[in-house]
């Protein structure tokens, strides 16, 4: 992800120097008027975080510090303070790749809690309700596939100067997707998808690009359109799961008129059902390979022993098989892998205790309902008082403490308690907070980036923001279709976009609609957001009439246009935030 990030941010830099030669007589004019200009900008509380650039570099720190708008509400750190009053100015690019590293380690975060926490945690409270596959995989599963989108866009929609950040990152996340990730998979490994699926899926998605489209267009949406356009989603899961209710039925009916025709005895494929079923034979080769490192003898952990082995991140038999790239980055994931374990407490269901770890579990009752407390909304209920004596804080940590004695004197290290599933649930709270305390951190450092390079929240949205968050998709999609389950792969391209758009912007407009007790205004940032939105549905348009036409075949050809899509337009996309590309006023 970091070359990525790196190579784009460069790319802008250089892009910037450019115009800035063309503003520089403005910015002449800015020095001598400078000081006139900081008190008039300095009296307004409407005055935008943007102008900061062209005052002297002097004069930024006290305008930021009288300006209302350059104060933000969301995040633990103010970065428009850090980048303009920390160090002094000439030392601006230090800070900006302190940023940029910080960043990238926001990235991690994100990434980690999602694929460690969150989603085995959703993974065990589907099993537990008892959901199917369809079900969970369009809903609680969908949610843990997204979660750093949709929490990052639903920190983007809470500041109207930052929802086009959202807009951004949602759009462009659609773009590289459906372009860059599924040409990808066909170059990787031509196949041929299902039709209906497909067609399900794209239809679906275009209804939500145009209804996305129509909201910014107007510039406003209501409650009444949040809740439909929420109602969209539920529409979808329904298609989905009556269309697989279906299909299964069909497929019964098929077999079992191939089985009465064949009137062969079913012992005859008892003996050989297991070995051709590639999911019993993937476990009892799980299980073979876990015997042979399984004790001779009867050994029992002591609660110390139990401890340590359960906070510690490295597998030494991962350690031994895996390559050096991949030892150099579990190194630098550890020590945040440590405190996640720590706070989070993960169930497994597949394993035969369910992954109980009764002292670090006890833990978790302390330290997971703190956590809660201290970064909910970036913690700005770590300081409040109740009646103005005492702490709420200091109560979630007697609560936890006592909660915590009881667990531990009634229950064992050999087996997990009947409520064990119950800290499944626990995990889920935790490891959401912490995604969304991390995006808002991540909206807040890039709405400072833009003001520093002068860029839209938009552009950075559909680069930074999109770029990092689905460039764990990427690989992962591509690493499934290499084994040969391309279609699984492309099935996530769209499935996953889909709950992203309706639910990241559904969310965060019901949210903001809650707030504010009134309509949602949108900040369109010009021709780029057009430019945005008329490239993901064309890419849609496109794919829905050529994929047939080629039979539902994807092949290297198909891959080739979608990469090429995608590269014109980030170009054009480039061009027109650099004022390149422009609408002329008549």
């Amino acid at each position: 992800m970091s070359p990525a990030v790196y190579l784009s941010l460069l790319v802008l830099l250089s892009c910037q120097q450019r115009t800035s030669l063309g503003s520089l007589s403005r910015r002449n004019q800015a020095r001598w008027s400078g000081n006139t200009t900081l008190a008039m900008m300095s009296q307004s509380n409407e005055d935008k975080c943007d102008l900061v650039m062209n005052l002297n570099a002097s004069e930024r720190c006290a305008f930021v510090r009288n300006t209302s708008d350059c104060s933000m509400e969301d995040g633990f750190i103010n970065y428009i303070k850090v980048a303009f009053c920390l160090l002094p100015a000439n030392l601006t690019p230090l800070i900006i790749t302190l940023c940029i590293v910080w960043l990238l380690f926001l990235f991690l975060i994100l990434g980690l809690t999602a694929s460690k926490f969150f989603c085995p945690n959703l993974s065990a409270i589907c099993t537990s309700l008892h959901l199917t596959h369809n079900v969970a995989g369009v809903t609680f599963l969908a949610l843990g596939n997204g979660a750093p989108d949709i929490f990052s866009a639903m920190a983007a929609f809470s500041n109207p100067h930052t929802a086009g950040l959202a807009v951004g990152a949602l759009f462009g996340a659609g773009i590289f997707v459906t372009t860059v990730v599924a040409g990808s998979v066909a170059l990787v490994k031509p196949f041929t998808v299902a039709s209906r699926p497909f067609l399900r899926d794209v239809i679906f998605y275009m209804v939500a690009v145009f209804w996305t489209f129509l909201m910014l267009f107007r510039g406003t949406t209501t409650l009444t359109e949040t809740l439909g356009y929420l109602g969209l989603y539920v529409v979808y899961v329904l298609t989905v799961i009556i269309s697989a209710y279906i299909y299964n039925r069909q497929k019964n009916s098929t077999n079992s008129s191939d089985q009465n025709a064949a009137r062969v005895p079913a012992e005859f494929h008892s003996s050989d059902s297991s070995d051709d079923d590639p999911c019993m034979l993937d476990g009892s080769i799980q299980h073979e390979y876990e015997s042979e490192y399984r004790p001779l003898l009867p050994y029992t952990e002591t609660t110390t022993q139990i401890l340590l082995s359960a906070l510690n991140p490295v597998d030494s038999r991962k350690w031994r098989r895996r390559s050096w790239r991949w030892r150099a980055l579990k190194v630098l994931k550890t020590p945040l892998e440590f405190l996640l374990l720590l706070c989070i407490p993960v169930v497994d269901p597949d394993k035969e205790d369910k992954n109980w770890r009764r002292p670090l579990n006890c833990f978790h009752l302390i330290s997971s309902p703190l956590v809660c407390v201290l970064a909910f909304q970036s913690g700005i209920y770590g300081e409040y008082m109740i009646k103005g004596q005492f702490p709420i804080w200091l109560l979630t940590l007697l609560l936890g403490l006592f909660l915590s004695a009881i667990v531990f004197c009634t229950t064992t290290n050999d087996s997990p308690p009947k409520y064990h599933p119950m800290f499944a649930l626990l995990g889920f709270v935790v490891s959401a907070v912490g995604i969304s305390t991390a995006a808002s951190e991540v909206v807040s450092l890039l709405h400072m980036l833009g003001v520093v390079l002068s860029l839209s929240n938009t552009v950075l949205g559909l680069t930074l923001l999109a770029w990092g968050n689905s460039i764990g998709d990427c690989f992962s999609d591509i690493t499934i279709a290499r084994q040969g389950y391309p279609r699984m792969a492309i099935s996530a391209c769209f499935g996953g976009i889909i709950f992203n758009m309706l639910f990241g912007v559904g969310l965060g407009c019901l949210m903001q609609i809650f707030k504010t007790q009134s309509f949602v205004q949108f900040e369109i940032e010009g021709l780029l957001t057009w430019i945005l939105a008329g490239s993901l549905g064309l890419s849609l348009v496109l794919s829905f009439v050529i994929v047939p036409l080629c039979r539902f075949h994807l092949g290297r050809p198909y891959g080739i246009f979608l990469l090429a899509f995608y590269l014109i337009f980030l170009v054009i996309a480039l061009l027109t935030e650099f004022g390149e590309i422009h609408i002329q006023k008549i």
